[in-house]
């Protein structure tokens, strides 16, 4: 090899290292866009799939209320139900029906409030002189009262439920008002003898 080849072989050695540099750069860089795409990638997949578990728990919510709801509305067609049944037992009297007769009735309320506890539904007890209490109560009646602490319970108009931990009808009731105070008379004059009369009208005279 002459010393005349010797810096042409060198300066293409340099430009083949300069290309591979420039190579290895590219790939560098390339591989580098490929692993943002594919972190960029992998977060869209757990944003959609934490999305999709977000849109099933919601819809599951949904639905589950949807029912909730729906049988919130049939319990309380059958609540009217057995309002108007416990009325009409109430206001049977007792050598009214044929033998045998209220005892079936009795026997149609008692499954028709097993059926109402199956499904979760609880009498709110309610007694009067009880404190009314708007979160379980309903007033529909107000009434002056002396025998019972102002805003307590005086009577019991329909009896309310609760489903679950919640109220679904509230209790109907007529709570107590303080009674208005009397108006005081005031005292009739006293009629005047005749004497003092006679005396009454001597002075006017005389003045």
């Amino acid at each position: 090899m002459t010393e005349e080849q010797q810096p042409e072989e060198l300066k293409s050695l340099e430009e083949q290292m300069d290309e591979e540099q420039d190579d290895l750069t590219r790939l560098q860089a390339e591989l580098d866009e490929a692993l943002r795409e594919r972190e960029q990638y992998k977060n869209m997949a757990q944003r959609s799939q934490a999305d999709l578990v977000n849109y099933r728990r919601r819809s599951a919510e949904e639905m589950a209320g949807a029912r909730e709801r729906a049988n919130s509305q049939l319990l309380l067609r059958m609540l009217s139900v057995a309002d108007d049944l416990n009325r009409a037992l109430d206001h049977i009297p007792e050598d009214a029906v044929a033998p045998g007769w209220r005892e079936g009735l009795l026997l149609v309320q008692r499954n028709l409030q097993n059926v109402l506890e199956a499904e979760g539904l609880t009498m709110i007890e309610t007694a009067i002189g009880q404190p009314f209490d708007a979160s379980e109560h309903e007033a529909v009646f107000f009434e002056p009262d002396s025998d019972h602490e102002q805003d307590t319970v005086v009577q019991v108009i329909r009896v309310g439920y609760r489903l679950r931990e919640h109220v679904l009808r509230a209790a109907q009731v007529s709570v107590s008002r303080p009674t208005e105070p009397t108006e005081p008379t005031e005292p009739e004059p006293e009629a005047q003898s005749d004497t003092q009369q006679e005396e009454d009208d001597k002075i006017q005279e005389d003045l």
